[in-house]
């Protein structure tokens, strides 16, 4: 799930699992990069025990390859995955919108003003040109994407589509560029529809957004 502010109660391990996810998912660690277990655990000020276990449990995302004795490496990229991701992430955030916008409420739709305000603010100084703003682009994506399906109530699906949001997001991140006005665009008219509880519309658009994220992804950076 995109980082943010660290939870009350978190243990020092959830706190370096969570960074070194992001670390891989923003490209810092690349693909097919040996973690060499000296070196990460220095750099993330964790014992090499607990480090094995981060990275075990980082395995279960797909986002970590275990090599047997030879240790761990970051998950290569394919266009195939690229592509599996897409269909899913399409599956479950079309399913969470139908369940979401048939309990959504007005603390719901509140949310959804909230995310969208957040996420536009961040789009219009991208749009002019200030790339620093491509770290709270990726927060309040994510940010805006959950508040319209937050009203399905189920913590396994929206867990499920957080984890390959961010898979997918990896990609994204690796073509290193914003997607422009089409996006926000999207965006928009996302925001426009969900208010509207207008399901099919909001499926389409979601639809369309993500496999037009395909295309620029493909055509950004030789990276498949």
């Amino acid at each position: 799930m995109p980082v943010g502010k660290e939870d009350i109660g978190e243990t020092i391990s959830d706190v370096v699992f969570r960074q070194v996810r992001q670390d891989i998912i923003a490209g810092v660690l690349p693909p097919g990069a040996k973690i060499k277990l000296e070196q990460a655990k220095e750099h993330y000020k964790i014992s090499v025990s607990s480090l094995r276990e981060i990275l075990g449990r980082l395995t279960t995302e797909s986002l970590v390859i275990a090599e047997g004795q030879k240790g761990f490496e970051v998950s290569p990229v394919s266009l195939q995955e690229l592509m599996e991701l897409a269909e899913l992430r399409i599956l479950l955030e079309t399913h969470a919108v139908d369940v979401s916008f048939s309990r959504g409420d007005l603390e719901w739709e509140g949310r959804i003003v909230a995310a969208h305000h957040k996420l536009a603010v961040a789009e219009r100084k991208l749009l002019a040109g200030d790339a620093s703003r491509t770290v709270d682009w990726v927060r309040y994506d994510w940010e805006f994407h959950r508040s319209i399906v937050s009203a399905c109530n189920s913590a396994t699906l929206m867990a499920n589509l957080s984890s390959v949001f961010d898979r997918f997001l990896r990609y994204h991140m690796l073509a290193e560029s914003f997607r422009g006005k089409p996006v926000v665009d999207d965006h928009k008219l996302l925001f426009e529809l969900a208010l509207a509880k207008d399901a099919a519309g909001a499926k389409t658009v979601i639809r369309d957004h993500v496999m037009s994220g395909v295309k620029h992804i493909r055509k950004s950076r030789d990276i498949l």
